[in-house]
């Protein structure tokens, strides 16, 4: 079969039916806010919120978009024009894929907030990801994944590192 992406797929989906995720680590500023609400009032809504569905809760967990979300709840004018309905793009992955995917969204457009990005890590390594994919799959190098691991400190995140000797004092006497 051939691939085909979910960009072109878009559904109209009722706001009440989609949810945010507990993961998503991006912050955008008040004056960011009101350029993307002045966007979307001007442009209307040009990018459909990437979700996931889940079939037993009959939700769309948002995946990218969040932002977006918000706008149309906050802004009647929005919810009223829009009929309260967001465009979606359904994709369908685990969840620590869609933990990867929204990283790699957001980072390729926006800041984090770094306590948020270290809980991503954590959870990422509980769920069995090593390093390597967490590199990968966020678009993190070594130093960056560390540091995050350093921020929660939890020992488990270290248990499987290698570290190497440190300075070891002599017995020697000074001359």
């Amino acid at each position: 079969m051939e691939y085909k992406s979910p960009v072109y797929n878009v559904i109209a989906v009722p706001i009440e039916k989609i949810v945010p995720n507990t993961y998503n680590p991006n912050t955008v500023a008040p004056p960011e806010m009101r350029l993307l609400y002045e966007s979307i009032k001007n442009d209307g809504y040009t990018m459909p919120v990437v979700c996931y569905y889940d079939k037993a809760a009959d939700q769309y967990i948002i995946v990218d978009g969040f932002h977006r979300y918000r706008i149309m709840l906050e802004h009647q004018d929005i919810y009223q024009r829009e009929k309260g309905m967001l465009p979606v793009s359904v994709i369908e992955k685990s969840l620590d894929q869609r933990m990867a995917s929204t990283i790699r969204h957001n980072r390729a457009r926006g800041n984090h907030d770094v306590d948020l990005m270290g809980n991503i890590v954590k959870e990422l390594h509980e769920l069995g990801r090593s390093d390597a994919w967490i590199s990968k799959h966020l678009g993190m190098d070594r130093d960056e994944i560390l540091r995050l691991k350093q921020i929660t400190g939890l020992a488990a995140l270290f248990k499987d590192v290698q570290f190497g000797q440190a300075w070891r004092p002599t017995d020697e006497e000074e001359s």
